[in-house]
């Protein structure tokens, strides 16, 4: 009964003892147990403080420097792609250029003048019409030299190759014609040249002269079959010419062969004329009227003369090639910018939604 009422009257005196000694025995008991979890909260929250606050900085700043860079690679691609825009127009526009300048050249060929140097020339055919003139003398003579006429309207020697003929007119096929061949000079180096003298006892006409005419081989001359044809053939295709009586006129001539488009080689004389007079010493100067020609060649050198085309095929197709390579180019390099700035835009979308995702 007694040891009862002491314990009662024990607990009933401390009542703050206990509620401190159960709040610190419910301590002790928690203390231990809980001290780990909260470490490890305090981490996660670090974590996730850290991520916040680092997470805002980059969604703050480095995407708009991305942006900036991706803008201006952008820019520059449109900027490179215009470049090259520009350069494949000038591609075309040369490409048409040069198509049209090719045709324009192979139109128009462009005529080639080259000069053959020659020792000694083929002998050209003299033809000529004295009519009522008499051949007195013809000889050939070197280095420009001509001894003076001991007997001038005499009949002389006539040291040339001559060849007489008769044949039709080829323009009027009614008029008979009578030439004297006459084998022209060959040696140029020489300076060979035929002198020959003519004669007219009387004319009835007020100015007197004998035609002439060049042709190109008097050998050709000498080997052809039908020489009154070969004749025709040469008075249709040369020039005729004259010299006068009275004079002493001197032919300095000069060869030119044209090549034409058909492959047949065309052959031309040119010639340089100087007259000079002729001092009559006869006493009877009026019986019958004197001719004097030299046919001498200019120099040695023969004028060749064709046309070419100056337009090459090969050159066009090379610089056609590197014109279209450059366009294939240019069309490859504007397809990969395209798609680089579709994969450029495409990217920096996907990174603006990453951000607004992560903001929500």
């Amino acid at each position: 009964m007694t040891r009862h009422h002491f314990w009662d009257s024990h607990i009933s005196t401390s009542p703050l003892q206990g509620k401190s000694q159960m709040k610190l025995n419910e301590d002790m008991e928690c203390g231990p147990t809980n001290s780990e979890p909260t470490d490890e909260l305090l981490d996660e929250e670090d974590q996730e403080d850290t991520s916040s606050t680092i997470l805002p900085v980059l969604d703050g700043s480095s995407p708009s420097v991305r942006f900036s860079k991706s803008c201006l690679k952008n820019v520059f691609s449109v900027i490179l792609l215009f470049i090259y825009l520009v350069l494949m127009a000038v591609a075309i526009f040369l490409a048409y250029q040069t198509i049209a300048d090719f045709r324009e050249k192979l139109k128009h060929p462009v005529m080639s003048v080259s000069f053959k140097e020659v020792h000694s020339y083929d002998a050209p055919g003299i033809a000529l019409y004295p009519g009522k003139a008499e051949l007195l003398t013809c000889k050939h003579h070197f280095y420009d030299y001509i001894p003076p006429l001991v007997n001038p309207g005499q009949p002389g020697k006539i040291e040339c190759v001559t060849q007489r003929i008769n044949y039709t007119d080829p323009f009027t096929n009614a008029t008979k014609k009578h030439a004297v061949i006459v084998k022209g000079p060959q040696d140029v180096k020489k300076r060979e040249l035929v002198f020959m003298q003519f004669h007219l006892n009387e004319t009835d006409q007020d100015f007197s002269a004998i035609d002439y005419l060049l042709f190109s081989s008097f050998q050709d001359f000498l080997n052809s079959p039908n020489k009154s044809e070969f004749m025709k053939v040469c008075e249709s295709s040369y020039s005729s010419w004259k010299f006068s009586g009275g004079f002493r006129t001197w032919v300095k001539m000069s060869l030119v062969k044209t090549k034409e488009e058909n492959g047949l080689v065309a052959v031309e004389f040119r010639q340089e004329i100087s007259v000079v007079n002729y001092i009559e010493r006869r006493a009877k100067a009026d019986i019958d009227q004197l001719f004097f020609v030299v046919f001498e060649w200019k120099d040695p050198f023969i004028q060749e003369v064709q046309d070419i085309v100056t337009a090459n095929p090969w050159n066009m197709i090379a610089l056609l090639c590197g014109i279209f390579l450059a366009l294939f180019k240019a069309a490859d390099f504007a397809k990969l910018s395209v798609k680089w700035m579709i994969k450029i835009r495409k990217r920096h979308l996907k990174r603006k939604t990453q951000a607004l995702n992560h903001i929500s």
